[in-house]
């Protein structure tokens, strides 16, 4: 299965996979407007047991079937403050 990978120019690494190159028509109209424009930047073939840096290829291809995209958040960043470091008495 291919996947049609762009990145938004408006949110910082968030990445939309598309099923078909540039089948933006998929895509909910308030998603579009959230995203702005969008770049192309990869082709790739899903085949099994196929890695992605930072998305499963599994939910990723589940997506691309099902609804025809799939959207790629930025990694969330854990806030120090609210880990357990130990020191309560």
């Amino acid at each position: 299965m291919l996947a049609y990978v762009y990145k938004s120019l408006r949110k910082p690494d968030t990445y939309v996979y598309l099923a078909e190159r540039d089948g933006f028509t998929r895509l909910p109209e308030p998603l579009r407007s959230q995203m702005g424009a969008l770049r192309f930047v990869l082709e790739v073939d899903l085949v099994p047991n196929r890695k992605l840096a930072s998305e499963d290829p599994e939910v990723v291809r589940a997506n691309l079937s099902g609804r025809g995209f799939h959207i790629q958040f930025p990694p969330t960043v854990d806030d120090p403050m609210t880990s357990d470091w130990g020191t309560d008495g």
